[in-house]
């Protein structure tokens, strides 16, 4: 189990999410540019190690009534996923452009669990998503390719 400075830390790597201390010592992180009435990604992160994280959105997920799931006993690696996955579920993609089709954006790599990597890339107006040289997906939208890959675990390598 992470420890309270640990989440915090995780939460705070998100530079898209307001930190917001409420009572008792907890902590919420919003997402300002929700395209949803929802805006809390994280809930009540407590120095006991309870919190919770939307998930309203996305499959998957056992969720409470509210559309939470709780993170008492995540990992790194699964609690930064689901709070990217989160954010991006609550981000209104339908405004959003294609990232420009350039040299340096053709290819864009994710790193993931147990030191695996993903590249996406853009290749004949589709994006792919690799694996090593296998190919593991193939999708018309750069938004699809990048929430497969956040759905299994990749974040973007910066």
């Amino acid at each position: 189990m992470l420890t309270f400075e640990q989440k915090l830390a995780i939460m705070e790597s998100f530079p898209e999410l307001t930190r917001s201390d409420v009572s008792l010592g907890r902590v919420n992180f919003s997402y300002e540019q929700s395209a949803y009435d929802k805006k809390n990604v994280a809930y009540h992160l407590h120095p006991n190690g309870n919190g919770f994280i939307y998930a309203g959105r996305l499959r998957g997920y056992s969720t409470d009534d509210k559309g939470f799931v709780n993170i008492r006993d995540y990992e790194a690696d699964a609690l930064r996923s689901l709070v990217a996955e989160s954010i991006l579920s609550l981000t209104d993609t339908s405004t959003q452009k294609t990232p420009p089709r350039t040299e340096s954006t053709q290819k864009e790599r994710w790193e993931g669990p147990d030191n695996q990597s993903l590249v996406v890339t853009f290749e004949d107006e589709l994006w792919y998503v690799y694996a090593g040289v296998n190919l593991e997906s193939a999708f018309e939208t750069y938004e699809e390719a990048a929430q497969y890959c956040l759905e299994e675990g990749f974040t973007k390598a910066t």
